[in-house]
């Protein structure tokens, strides 16, 4: 009598022959092609997600299963593809190939190389549809991701592992500050410290806005721990819905191997729109302005992949940092309060502030980080802690100041610090600072330093002393990047430095 065991091979082994032949078989006809959207029967075994090949090499995927037909996206231009052409299923789920090459390139979703250099070496298929790791997985966000922005490193800290919202209407600086957050993470690739490596997820963009930001990432030296993920506006919609998932598809693949990542995604309203299009060609039912019912799980199911994993998993992270645009300041919208309930915080940009010269935008009133402090280093913490409690201070005094003439002293002082204090969180374009010297500018303005000095100079003070202390006491600047709290005695040296340099200083 047989082995159990061998009868169970062989029932396998016929089982897998039969599966092949079925899979022969399963060869369907084109119906109707709508805008990209493929109608095709005969796909009996087909899954929800899968890649199909139409005769000429052209590749789609499987995005609706009814009851005798199927409904295809096509992942390429598919104006030729007509009614009666041949389809077959090719039995492998939609992934991106990666592999340590894919670094300092540009690509489509598909994985494709979009910047005309040689084609990326064989690596590992992730997949872009991925259940998120559970809570048993992840441990709590609790170490910095430092972005070189001052405002945002002390009032709105941002965690690796944590997804914070950049929010805001057209042309606040939100590209601006996560390319500057990219750029910030070169820092990070010096020996001894845990790099961060990064994904700029560009959607529904200009080529032309495209090219500008990997030049300046080029300029910079970022590109060589950067990949560009890019859907065009002139791509088909089914590539600026899938960008998203490639992007953190290959932050998946670094984060396994225990390393720290960064994923922008600029921008998710554009992702939105692109599905609602898609959503709609597929006679999806339509629901609130317009976008399908499961709007919120696209994003969510996006989102949720950013994680902060254990020791036992790795000890790796995907920090996650999505960009919307609002309407003339309207946080109240149907996508942005869907993505905001979705994230750890959200970095505000408000139109006002930007035209008023106040540069990056950001509104600490309605930013906020839901981790907080515990994102953030210990000098940080010490030199930041009273700041966003200062401003608000100055902003309710501000707008009482407006009607009366007269001001007592103290409140005449703390309006002159309030003004000191936003005229510090300034900071140009591109231009990310250590942490060394974020806590010496904020430094500046928090201990009184600067009540002396008259507004329009402050810029100008804030970058020559930073330069003194380069020249001069590099390791206050060395001590203060540790993050460690600053003793007594390493206070009274930065006093005497500034008090120094004030000396020196011409207004």
């Amino acid at each position: 009598m047989k082995n159990p065991d061998e009868i169970i091979k062989s029932l396998e082994k016929k089982l897998e022959s039969f599966d092949q032949r079925l899979e022969v078989k399963n060869v369907g006809r084109v119906v109707k092609n709508t805008d990209g959207v493929i109608v095709a029967t005969g796909l009996s075994l087909a899954q929800m997600g899968e890649l199909v090949e139409f005769s000429d090499k052209t590749l789609g995927t499987v995005l609706n299963l009814d009851e005798d037909s199927v409904s295809i996206i096509a992942l390429e231009k598919s104006d030729h593809i007509e009614e009666g052409d041949e389809i077959k299923k090719t039995g492998k789920l939609l992934s991106i190939n990666v592999s340590e090459d894919i670094l300092g390139r540009v690509v489509n979703p598909l994985g494709e190389t979009k910047d005309g250099k040689v084609k990326i070496k064989k690596g590992k298929d992730m997949p872009l549809e991925k259940i998120a790791a559970g809570v048993v997985e992840r441990e709590p966000v609790n170490t910095p991701l430092k972005t070189g922005i001052k405002p945002i490193d002390a009032m709105i800290p941002i965690g690796r592992g944590q997804r914070e919202l950049i929010i805001g209407d057209r042309g606040t600086g939100k590209t601006a500050v996560a390319i500057d957050a990219i750029i910030n993470q070169k820092g990070t690739h010096k020996k001894g410290q845990k790099p961060v490596y990064c994904v700029y997820v560009a959607i529904g963009q200009k080529q032309s806005t495209i090219a500008q930001v990997v030049e300046k990432l080029k300029e910079t030296g970022a590109i060589d721990y950067t990949t560009i993920v890019v859907a065009s506006a002139s791509d088909a919609a089914s590539l600026l819905y899938l960008a998203p998932y490639a992007g953190v598809a290959i932050a998946e693949y670094f984060m396994e191997k225990g390393n720290d990542v960064l994923v922008v995604y600029d921008d998710l309203t554009k992702h939105a729109w692109a599905y609602r299009q898609i959503s709609l060609v597929l006679r999806r039912p339509a629901g609130r302005e317009a976008y399908p019912g499961d709007i919120f799980y696209l994003h969510s199911r996006l989102l949720e992949r950013a994680v902060k994993m254990n020791k036992q998993n790795g000890n790796g992270s995907i920090t996650a940092l999505p960009i919307i645009e609002t309407q003339a300041n309207d946080l109240s919208a149907y996508i942005p309060t869907n993505v905001i309930s979705i994230t750890d915080g959200q970095i505000f940009f408000q139109t006002d502030l930007f035209y008023s010269g106040i540069r990056p935008a950001i509104d600490p009133g309605n930013s906020v980080s839901r981790v907080g402090g515990a994102a953030q280093t210990s000098s940080m913490k010490s030199v930041a802690s009273k700041m966003r409690l200062e401003i608000a201070q100055y902003n309710n005094l501000a707008a009482f100041a407006q009607f009366g003439s007269e001001l007592d002293e103290e409140t005449s002082k703390q309006l002159e610090r309030g003004k000191r204090t936003i005229e510090i969180l300034k900071q140009p374009q591109y231009q990310p600072l250590s942490e060394g010297l974020e806590y010496l500018s904020i430094y500046l303005a928090t201990s009184g330093s600067l009540d002396d000095t008259p507004l329009e100079a402050i810029l100008r003070f804030e970058n020559q002393y930073h330069e003194f202390m380069k020249r001069k006491y590099q390791n206050i600047i060395d001590t203060l990047d540790n993050g460690q709290k600053p003793s007594e005695d390493l206070l009274k040296k930065i006093d005497k430095s500034i008090l120094e340099f004030k000396k020196m200083f011409k207004v």
